[in-house]
């Protein structure tokens, strides 16, 4: 398999990436699965969930910011919206664009998961100690969040 030396080892740090993200999706998956969402779920959510959420986003801006593409996040967003966490109306600035805010519902899911998210991410990074900065700020640089 590539990404592995003659031993087995892992050599590359794209396996190595792959191997880190998978086992950190699983740890978010079973810090979401008693609150019934997915972790692209939890992200649009908490995407809206800042201030300027609050008076809601267009899809593609949730998709920019939230780094999700343009097509998940419409499905997922028609799924929050069939479970009644999110509502869509039409924009006062563009009528063929509508408008996502969370529902009461969806603000309150969002601030019961937070904390377990968060749990999750500060256990999966603690063995990088005082290294997490730094793997942090390059982890940022790969996906052009520095300048």
């Amino acid at each position: 398999m590539s990404g592995l030396g003659s031993d087995a080892t892992p050599t590359s740090p794209g396996f190595l990436m792959w191997r880190a993200t998978n086992a950190w999706q699983r740890a978010q998956r079973a810090a979401l699965s008693s609150f019934d969402l997915t972790h692209v779920q939890y992200a649009l959510l908490a995407t809206l969930s800042g201030e300027d959420g609050r008076k809601g986003l267009s899809q593609a801006e949730i998709s920019s910011r939230s780094g999700v593409d343009p097509m998940t996040t419409s499905q997922v967003i028609r799924n929050l919206e069939a479970r009644d966490l999110v509502s869509r109306a039409a924009s006062a600035e563009d009528k063929r664009a509508q408008r996502v805010t969370l529902t009461t519902g969806g603000r309150a899911l969002v601030r019961k998961a937070q904390p377990r998210v968060e749990k999750a991410d500060a256990d999966f990074f603690a063995v990088a100690g005082r290294n997490q900065a730094a793997i942090t700020a390059a982890l940022a640089s790969l996906v052009g969040l520095t300048q």
